[in-house]
């Protein structure tokens, strides 16, 4: 049995978001669709991350399992070919036994793009979230610095759906780099983070507290108190998912033994 890691740009603009689902149109629908296709056998893809409706993606990572003898560069033009032309294998190659997209998944990067615009360009349509109004971008600068290290983003999420789900749930995650980004050119900030895992709608909910902050709702030191609070309804709404994009996602070099070790035993604790 071969393992084939592929990494995957997508326009979610008209998916039901990355995770199967029966009778509508799914990112990892799709590609179980063109991998069985290509194999004749019964493919599972495991995704590294599970973008939401809307969300886009440039560097999704999954890997699925096949006794096929084509190689990972035919595996990628013939999935390429069956796919619709809003989802691309950008990238495949076949890894060891133990590999597996989310296990061992070190980090992930996001964009998040606001276009300061008056007009929205008809192509930037369904791709950005467009607010021309006002904002503070150095004080966003300040509060987005906040979210950096350790810490409980339960004021910062979506809820599981029950109290005893919320309440069992591990709230704590680990950010490495949080800041906003100007494009002059394109007349567009964005809100770039890098983490170790993210929770549920946490990108999208803290790039609503950066507009708060922006607008003068919230000062940057405000962001302290709203982790302290670990109350989902004091801090800024969740945005659209049109602006988010999966951009990367980082695993251990296998040549470097203690890393992949480290990386293993996470994936056995998260399983």
């Amino acid at each position: 049995m071969r393992t084939i890691k592929i990494t995957i740009a997508y326009d979610g603009t008209n998916f039901h978001g990355w995770q199967f689902q029966p009778g509508v149109s799914t990112i990892q629908g799709a590609l179980g669709d063109a991998a069985r296709k290509i194999t004749q056998e019964k493919i599972v893809i495991h995704g590294a991350s599970r973008t939401d409706a809307g969300v886009h993606a440039l560097g999704q990572v999954a890997h699925f399992r096949t006794h096929s003898t084509l190689s990972a560069e035919e595996i990628q033009r013939a999935m390429n070919a069956l796919l619709p032309p809003a989802i691309r294998i950008v990238a495949a190659e076949e890894m060891g036994g133990d590999f597996h997209a989310r296990w061992l998944s070190q980090a992930k990067t996001y964009h998040y793009r606001i276009f300061r615009g008056r007009v929205l360009p008809p192509f930037k349509y369904g791709r950005v979230l467009h607010y021309p109004w006002p904002l503070d971008e150095e004080r966003m600068a300040a509060a987005a610095r906040e979210f950096q290290g350790e810490h409980d983003f339960t004021s910062f999420a979506a809820s599981a759906g029950s109290e005893d789900d919320d309440r069992d749930r591990e709230m704590v995650r680990v950010i490495y780099s949080s800041e906003i980004r100007r494009d002059p050119n394109a007349d567009e900030i964005r809100y770039v983070v890098r983490g170790q895992s993210f929770l549920r709608y946490m990108v999208r909910k803290i790039v609503g507290t950066l507009i708060e902050v922006g607008k003068g709702r919230f000062a940057p030191e405000d962001i302290r108190n709203l982790f302290e609070l670990r109350d989902r309804s004091r801090s800024g709404p969740t945005v659209q998912p049109q602006g988010l994009y999966l951009v990367s996602l980082e695993y251990p070099d296998p040549t470097d033994s203690l890393a992949m070790s480290a990386s293993r035993r996470r994936a056995s604790h998260a399983e």
